[in-house]
């Protein structure tokens, strides 16, 4: 199996079969996002403990495969890791979808970055871009409380 067939598993593993889709129990940050080109919707449910460490976190929504891919990876990569990390990770992963060819965050072990690497053909087509980052955008909203509701159509 080569690399694209690999990525394209994943993708298809996680659209289908989503982790975390759920409401999480006593979530204290919550944000809700929304793709009006695609049909994308997200609400993210995070639980930070007293240190600002992810205790729990998962989503809600509908959407097409790459979305729900997406959501199901990061809330997946991000359980555990503390606030300052999950915001590195989110930068990297926003970077690579954008320009940048590799992931650098020293926070991620190499499966991880396997499964967000999946994700970065994505920049080969504009339009699945804003799929692929809506529930990383609404993930920042939801940790720095902004009670903004994420549209696509208002982000670069």
């Amino acid at each position: 199996m080569n690399i694209k067939e690999l990525y394209q598993e994943i993708i298809l593993e996680h659209g289908k079969n989503p982790r975390n889709l759920r409401k999480t129990e006593n979530f204290n940050k919550d944000a809700m996002g929304k793709n009006p080109l695609c049909g994308d919707n997200v609400h993210i449910f995070l639980k930070l403990d007293e240190n600002k460490k992810v205790e729990d976190i998962s989503f809600e929504g509908s959407g097409c495969a790459i979305s729900m891919a997406s959501a199901s990876i990061m809330t997946d990569l991000i359980k555990g890791k503390e606030e300052v990390e999950v915001k590195e990770i989110v930068n990297d992963f926003l970077g690579m979808i954008k320009e940048n060819p590799e992931l650098k965050s020293k926070n991620l072990e190499e499966d991880e970055k396997t499964k967000l690497m999946c994700l970065s053909g994505v920049k080969q087509y504009p339009m699945r871009v804003k799929c692929a980052t809506l529930s990383w955008h609404t993930l920042i909203s939801a940790i720095d409380n902004t009670q903004e509701e994420i549209n696509t159509e208002k982000l670069d």
